[in-house]
């Protein structure tokens, strides 16, 4: 946990998108601190048709390799979540050849009781996990 979910257009091969995931996974280990085994993530491909990301109106530029990722998380702070958007890009470029301009990211946050990982149970409410949400 967090759950990532990337949206990307089809036409990647299976080795590219490992490396988007495993690399994403660092980039969370570095600023969030999760311990390593703590990954969950979705990929869903799209037609070209089917997926539009536009700009904002802020002339950002996009390509075939443009990448929306959906963090859905307990709540992490402005400070770690805005560490997170840079080194995630930066990392990306650095090692996908996917342009910052080519990432957008939404964080939906939520609470303790909004997780379960499995059997039943709410972990991090019946302290199996032991961890307490952190704001900062």
């Amino acid at each position: 946990m967090p759950l990532l979910h990337f949206h990307m257009l089809e036409g990647r091969s299976p080795a590219e998108i490992r490396k988007i995931l495993d690399v994403a996974h660092e980039a969370m280990l570095e600023v969030f601190q999760v311990p390593r085994r703590d990954r969950y993530q979705l990929v869903s491909e799209y037609k070209p048709s089917h997926m539009i990301v536009e700009d904002t109106g802020l002339d950002i530029p996009r390509t075939e390799k443009v990448l929306l990722i959906q963090m859905f998380s307990r709540p992490r702070g402005e400070e770690k979540t805005a560490a997170f958007y840079r080194r995630l890009t930066e990392r990306l470029e650095a090692e996908c050849q996917i342009k910052s301009s080519d990432v957008m990211i939404s964080v939906v946050e939520n609470e303790d009781a909004h997780w379960s990982f499995g059997n039943g149970r709410a972990q991090f409410l019946t302290g199996e996990l032991g961890v307490k949400a952190t704001t900062h």
